[in-house]
């Protein structure tokens, strides 16, 4: 029983990072802590709107091994592995492709965080270096810069992953990264305020474009 609502709860929370810009088409996965031994993450390339909680794959925390489920695990699963085994505080683990801040990950730098958002995303928002999709590099590159204190990692020109306490804080801090990623991106353009009229006018079109996507609250 206990991993049928957290597979239904994997559903719920996929259709609304959906519904809110953070996933979109079959990029973007999640992995719950069902307990010390076992998580539920998202199946490998399966619309959102079309999943079933029998699609949810349990998986064995300490080896990956599939106990239940129809589909193939996230490719992205080592990953989510490492948050889970690491911060054994934390009992959700979300990897986004979000507009701003996956824009802001192919700058390759940190981003401080002010601090009235660092009790959900801590002091920084630290980078893990680029590895393809899906690989056991990859998921060594995060494991490299996961910190206790730091809930929020953007990915070198992938994305970014999230996790918390709760599923809630993890919804949370994703759209707290966000945030933090459109405020940070207003602040280069207004300090380039100086530069050439042509550049100018890409500036000003990438502040109106921030303007018609304000950021989605995420409230499970």
């Amino acid at each position: 029983m206990k991993f049928e609502s957290m597979r239904q709860r994997v559903v719920e929370m996929s259709v609304l990072l959906a519904d809110r810009g953070y996933f979109a088409a079959t990029g973007g996965n999640l992995a719950l802590r069902v307990d010390a031994e076992h998580i539920v993450v998202t199946p490998s390339a399966v619309d959102y709107y079309e999943m079933g909680p029998q699609d949810i794959c349990v998986l064995r925390l300490s080896d990956l091994v599939k106990i239940d489920g129809e589909r193939k695990p996230s490719v992205e699963t080592g990953m989510h592995a490492q948050v889970l085994r690491k911060r054994t505080d934390c009992h959700a683990s979300i990897h986004t492709h979000q507009p701003v801040a996956s824009a802001l990950s192919l700058l390759g730098q940190p981003l401080p965080v002010p601090p009235e958002q660092r009790a959900l995303l801590g002091p920084q928002v630290l980078i893990a270096g680029y590895a393809p999709s899906g690989t056991r590099w990859l998921s060594s590159k995060l494991q490299r810069v996961l910190r206790p204190e730091v809930n929020a990692y953007l990915l070198r020109t992938h994305g970014a992953i999230c996790c918390g306490s709760s599923a809630e804080r993890a919804l949370q801090s994703i759209a707290a990264l966000e945030a933090l990623a459109a405020a940070h991106l207003r602040a280069r353009i207004a300090a380039r305020a100086t530069r050439p009229a042509s550049e100018q006018a890409a500036l000003q079109k990438l502040v109106a474009t921030l303007d018609a996507q304000p950021v989605q609250e995420l409230i499970a």
